[in-house]
């Protein structure tokens, strides 16, 4: 139900969302994918992106995604959006710088992290995460976050976050309760950082290089009507 009421409120209010991870059925049985799905301001499914890490981790109680879940296979890149360029990814994939950088070598402005961290590894590690993989790539980084107790086993760490291109937190939601956080999108601000510490430019990829997946096919842009732009 969930699911089926989102296109209509993204018509309603003339808004894009981003939603995830939502639980997408899969051709093996007994798995599914961690999917985020973003919607334009017309209800219509721009692009669906299936996390690629999962959280297999011994902390508040343990969590071993992969028995439910299968990995994703392609990073994604929606181009020409209101804001920009948008990088999707989910939750655990923030500990991944990788996946960050390519987003921004392949043009990202803004990069979504829709979650769901535990107490324990939010509390030491969410803000920082946020803010350094905002800081490397120079983007907006946007982390919608859930919150509180969801049953007795799970609770979710909150501080849904935005970041800008310096690093500067500049809407943080707190622990508790729902709410909206909101930024604009500085695209003077974004090209002053660039333009002043231009650290891609810097990368030696003569020695260190980032390699997108068997022969570079692993990362995909769509355009906002969907369809496929190319593949890096």
């Amino acid at each position: 139900q969930t699911v089926s009421l989102c296109p209509q409120l993204a018509k309603e209010e003339g808004l894009w969302l981003s939603l995830g991870g939502f639980h997408e059925s899969s051709d093996t049985e007994g798995k599914i994918y961690n999917t985020h799905a973003l919607l334009d301001d017309s209800g219509n499914l721009i692009a669906a992106y299936r996390k690629l890490h999962l959280f297999d981790v011994d902390y508040d109680g343990g969590f071993k995604e992969s028995n439910s879940t299968l990995k994703g296979q392609e990073a994604l890149l929606v181009c020409d959006t209101p804001v920009g360029n948008l990088g999707l990814t989910t939750c655990y994939d923030v500990r991944f710088p990788e996946l960050f950088t390519a987003l921004r070598d392949a043009g990202a402005h803004v990069i979504l992290v829709p979650s769901a961290f535990m107490p324990t590894t939010g509390a030491a590690h969410w803000e920082v995460l946020l803010r350094a993989r905002a800081i490397e790539t120079q983007c907006y980084v946007a982390a919608a976050a859930q919150y509180g107790e969801h049953n007795e086993k799970r609770s979710s760490y909150g501080h849904a976050m935005i970041v800008d291109p310096w690093g500067t937190v500049v809407s943080d939601l707190g622990p508790e309760g729902s709410g909206v956080g909101i930024s604009d999108v500085d695209s003077e601000l974004m090209e002053r950082v660039r333009t002043r510490m231009p650290v891609m430019s810097h990368r030696r990829r003569d020695i260190l290089a980032i390699e997108i997946g068997e022969n570079g096919t692993k990362l995909k842009k769509v355009s906002p009507n969907g369809t496929s732009i190319s593949s890096l």
